[in-house]
């Protein structure tokens, strides 16, 4: 059985002395894991350490999913991607200028969902009235009762707000929430027992790694609830949380193109929208390391933060997480992005 080398070491270099809680990473080539590590403390003054099997967010790396979870209801034949927002909200919660707007639209940022949510829905969505299915709704009807920020389809803008629409869309038309469906429908069948929802440690335990924040340099653990994470109506935009082996798992399937898609459904999530340079979920890069274009993403609830790459034309792929938020969050994630294609490549 093949063996992945253990990289911790060289995670643990990274961190030291720099105050970061923990770090993990993986790395997958000719589709095997040929690299893992994690480092560092679940929660900082605690004595605690993470494990490869230790639970990290990975905020807005989520959104992949929730278009995948969408391409797999497109080839059961439950929506299309130019379903619209006004074939499953009723229409007289939809402003008409929101009307041409479809799935794909949503997931691919560019249906004219805002970039920021307006600061009164926000604090409504922390008060976390009713069931996270009813929270979707009241998002979607504060969102689509007011007009776009531009005609749906003439421009992409980074949105929390669409991807929550689109995963509203999902739960209305299946009856379910989305947390179930992207469950029984992709974590599941990935085998990513890992995989969670909101900040991963138990209210009061130390049980797994826990969001920290850095404010006046000072680096602070963040209690797992209630504020551990975003508000649950946007999960399909970033709530997901999983192990750096279960993350890697995520990242080969989109590396290898299982058949758990059609060929038609991968080539619309891995193709840029509106010749943009963002595609459905995926940011789409050119690297020269990556002999052509690579997709990548990262996510960060403010206290985590998570990057995944694949490069397809070399049959690689790297994903790295971080429990604290923030420029050194980022900065680590990418170091050892760096160091993993280095070794590797």
């Amino acid at each position: 059985m093949h063996n992945p080398a253990d990289v911790s070491g060289a995670l643990s270099a990274m961190i030291k002395r720099t105050g970061v809680p923990a770090l993990a990473a993986a790395a997958i080539h000719q589709g095997k894991i040929v690299s893992v590590g994690s480092t560092g403390t679940r929660k900082k003054g605690e004595a605690a350490r993470v494990t490869h099997d230790d639970r990290f967010h990975i905020g807005s790396c989520t959104k992949s999913m929730t278009a995948t979870l969408g391409a797999i209801l497109i080839d059961k034949g439950r929506l299309r991607w130019e379903t619209g927002v006004a074939e499953v909200f009723p229409r007289n919660e939809v402003n008409t200028a929101y009307r041409g707007a479809t799935f794909e639209h949503l997931v691919s940022n560019t249906a004219g969902a805002p970039g920021d949510i307006e600061p009164s829905l926000w604090t409504s969505l922390w008060e976390r009235n009713g069931t996270k299915r009813e929270q979707r709704r009241m998002l979607v009807r504060e969102i689509l009762r007011r007009p776009p920020a531009y005609e749906p389809g003439t421009d992409q803008v980074y949105s929390n707000a669409g991807f929550s629409i689109a995963g509203a869309m999902l739960e209305t038309l299946m009856d379910k929430s989305y947390e179930q469906l992207l469950s029984e429908n992709l974590l599941d069948p990935l085998e990513m027992s890992s995989a969670g929802f909101r900040a991963p440690a138990s209210h009061g335990l130390i049980d797994q790694p826990y969001g920290h924040k850095e404010s006046f340099f000072r680096i602070t653990p963040v209690d797992p609830e209630p504020h551990g994470d975003n508000p649950p109506a946007i999960a399909p935009a970033g709530a997901v949380h999983c192990s750096v082996m279960d993350f890697a798992k995520y990242a080969q399937f989109h590396l290898r193109r299982n058949q758990m898609l059609s060929e038609e459904s991968w080539k619309r999530l891995h193709e840029s929208a509106a010749h943009r340079d963002y595609g459905h979920g995926w940011i789409l890069v050119k690297r020269d390391w990556a002999h052509g274009t690579a997709l990548t993403h990262s996510g960060s609830n403010t206290m985590f933060f998570s990057t995944i790459w694949i490069a397809p034309e070399r049959d690689f792929a790297a994903v790295s997480m971080c429990n604290l938020g923030g420029r050194k969050g980022l900065k680590k994630c990418d170091q050892a992005i760096h160091y993993l294609i280095n070794k590797h490549l």
